[in-house]
């Protein structure tokens, strides 16, 4: 292939390539770097009638409009593919370099689905490498707002939030994107759990209300209220223990529990690892309260109906913990963190 150099304004971008987000201080770093070091790779374009079509590089030829240079280097290709097979390629190019966004890689894969005759979502995760468990979990993104798709495409909700919160209605989709915007939740984890009780609450009844139980069925909810509260005010008790125990002399115990300690320590194991346990159940229940009261205050948000997805993607399991991201500030999100970037990009 021969390497040549065409005029910017000579250039346009495929319409119908998937990434639709540039990340604009990556991207400001991208053009500095081209500015002094130059294009290490070139850009691969095709012929469009008098001018060139990007096959290959649209993140290259933007940096070089924003460093305000007037050509750049690139590599004319014949190709004989079909859009949708040029379309692949692209995807290809940029998905194994996780340049794509999450909500990029939902409507690449539904538009791969809806133009290729016959393909099912394992033969897109085939051809891509990834699990078909990965393509149908991007393919519920789908599901979002488009309010809620701004912020998965910026980074600011992560893709674990934002597969549980596509689960809801468009109505309690807006309740958690407005608490979330609030800065009610600590991270991806709470907002997390938040959107899975809410959907178990939209789902299905899992809670009488008082007013609508017997006097039996009263009676025996308060027993169990008071019951539970009794239970986990003794808690107070344990921590007393242990805060005498954090407080003692290591060597003093040592010689206290003389031919013990291990099995001591591994006694505390089991209780702190009951109490992590407990923990977690706990902060379960936080957001199932706080779900609660989001249906309470939004009930025509459950009978709201999502358009209907071309494919059907299956909901996930409840949520495993995850390290915690950063917690949002304001309704507009922070600009996702500085990556390492390479003129080769």
């Amino acid at each position: 292939m021969t390497i040549t150099t065409l005029p910017i304004d000579q250039i346009h971008r495929n319409e119908r390539q998937p990434r639709e987000y540039f990340e604009p201080t990556a991207l400001q770093e991208l053009a500095d770097s081209i500015k002094r070091f130059g294009l290490m790779q070139p850009i691969e374009v095709r012929r469009d009638g008098d001018t060139y079509e990007i096959v290959a590089g649209e993140r290259r030829w933007r940096a070089h409009q924003l460093a305000e240079l007037t050509e750049i280097k690139v590599i004319v290709i014949d190709d004989n593919l079909t859009d949708i097979e040029r379309f692949k390629r692209s995807v290809a190019e940029n998905i194994n370099r996780a340049d794509m966004t999450p909500m990029e890689e939902a409507k690449a894969f539904r538009r791969i689905l809806d133009d290729s005759e016959g393909a099912e979502a394992k033969d897109v995760a085939k051809e891509f490498g990834k699990s078909t468990q990965y393509v149908m979990l991007r393919l519920a993104l789908l599901d979002l707002t488009e309010e809620v798709q701004q912020h998965v495409n910026s980074g600011a909700i992560g893709t674990q939030a934002a597969v549980q919160i596509a689960a809801l209605t468009p109505g309690n989709q807006a309740a958690v994107l407005k608490k979330w915007a609030g800065g009610a939740f600590a991270g991806d984890n709470e907002l997390v759990h938040f959107a899975y009780a809410l959907k178990q609450q939209q789902n299905q009844v899992v809670a009488m209300i008082v007013e609508d139980m017997s006097p039996e069925e009263r009676e025996e909810r308060q027993r169990e209220r008071t019951t539970t509260r009794k239970d986990i005010d003794r808690i107070e008790q344990v921590l007393g223990l242990v805060e005498e125990l954090a407080k003692a002399d290591a060597m003093k115990l040592a010689i206290a529990l003389e031919g013990e300690v291990t099995k001591r320590l591994e006694q505390m194991d089991r209780v702190a690892d009951a109490i992590a346990k407990a923990r977690f159940n706990l902060r379960q229940a936080k957001a199932h309260a706080e779900a609660r009261e989001i249906a309470r205050l939004n009930p025509d948000a459950e009978h709201q109906s999502l358009a209907p997805a071309k494919k059907a993607a299956p909901r996930p399991q409840p949520p495993a913990v995850k390290k915690a991201a950063p917690k949002p500030i304001a309704p507009r999100p922070k600009v996702p963190a500085k990556r390492a970037v390479s003129a080769k990009a």
